[in-house]
């Protein structure tokens, strides 16, 4: 889902970048030292899964895996999905510097959302705990899709039809997402649930 360089306008670039130095200072604030770890090897995560891309357009789908990163993180995903998305600019040309902001907000916000949406019922041992995780791996890729057309759409109105077909692209994705998050999740919450505990703002 990344948008390549060249593609947005000023306006819509700044506000992505100054949403990301906003969300990256407050996820840095939120980690613990024992969590920088957990940061360190879902950032990885996040890179590794985000490296098969199938173009579409300006844009491209792939696994995101940051619904699991916004339930496992809080706040923390931004610094790490900004330095995941950074280190795929530097190694395969993947976004951009100057989309870098956009691109963080693109995925880390709906990451925080989801962690906010799906985070308490994730963690309960109710029968609800992994629709919950199917519906933060849809919804996390939903809400991003959607962020990235509207960033299209800002940038120029001619650019509705392809905002359109960037996120019904991306519909078999948020299935797949919220298949891998449920059975990530599943198995969290067998071999090690205190994972699933991430201290809010």
């Amino acid at each position: 889902m990344h948008i390549s360089e060249g593609v947005l306008s000023a306006p819509v670039l700044f506000s992505g970048a100054a949403i990301a130095a906003a969300g990256t200072a407050v996820g840095l604030k939120s980690l613990d030292y024992d969590s920088i770890a957990r940061a360190g090897m879902l950032s990885s995560a996040f890179f590794v899964a985000s490296l098969i891309h199938v173009p579409i357009g300006l844009s491209s789908v792939h696994l995101i895996l940051n619904g699991i990163v916004g339930l496992l993180l809080g706040w923390g995903a931004f610094p790490a999905i900004l330095t995941a998305l950074f280190l795929q600019f530097i190694f395969f040309q993947f976004g951009g510097i100057t989309v870098l902001g956009v691109n963080t907000v693109i995925m880390a916000v709906p990451a925080i959302m989801c962690y906010y949406l799906f985070n308490k019922p994730v963690r309960s041992n109710s029968r609800f705990a992994l629709p919950a995780a199917f519906a933060c791996g849809f919804f996390s890729v939903f809400l991003g899709a959607l962020i990235a057309a509207a960033a299209l759409v800002f940038t120029e109105e001619k650019f509705f039809e392809l905002a359109a077909l960037l996120v019904a692209a991306h519909v078999p994705v948020m299935i797949v997402e919220g298949v891998v998050t449920m059975f990530c999740i599943g198995f969290l919450k067998k071999v090690q649930p205190e994972l699933l505990s991430v201290r809010g703002i």
